[in-house]
């Protein structure tokens, strides 16, 4: 496995809409496991192929250490609720804000195996999907949140 380079804020890459994965292969599942790698050794816990450099609808996330999701495609077909979080964003070092995102969702996707699988999803896991795929679509949390900070509240919570 490789560590990537992650592209920051101002990059092209990370405001443009990603395309499709056409095809599911070694190729592939190498660039997930490098961005795996890449998520663990910055300490996140989610990261979008356009972070680093790649222009396709492909993430990989892993809020809690032990169950580390690859997505191919993903789709959000389901929203539930509000909830108002602090986020940060490797693409955005040192800079945190309040985001509203759905407190739940539901989401389809084309696993590593090239299997269609569903997940639903809560809390901190709910609000790292709809992060990573808003990468997708070109968006940064910058774009939408309600404050920006340099630094985060030692008072909120992640």
């Amino acid at each position: 496995m490789a560590l990537l380079e992650i592209k920051t804020a101002g990059n092209p890459v990370l405001k443009t809409v990603c395309k499709p994965v056409e095809k599911i292969d070694k190729r592939l599942r190498k660039l997930l496991d490098d961005m795996a790698e890449t998520m663990y050794e910055s300490k996140g816990v989610g990261l979008a192929a356009p972070q680093i450099g790649e222009s396709i609808r492909a993430v990989v996330i892993d809020v809690d250490g032990k169950t580390r999701y690859d997505m191919i495609n993903p789709v959000i077909v389901y929203r539930e609720g509000v909830d108002i979080d602090t986020e940060g964003c490797l693409s955005c070092p040192n800079i945190f804000g309040e985001v509203e995102r759905a407190e739940k969702v539901r989401v389809e996707f084309i696993s590593r195996f090239n299997k269609k699988k569903t997940l639903e999803a809560d809390g901190l896991l709910a609000r790292c999907i709809q992060h990573e795929l808003d990468h997708l679509d070109g968006q940064l949390f910058i774009d939408i949140a309600k404050n920006i900070r340099a630094n985060r509240d030692d008072n909120a919570s992640r």
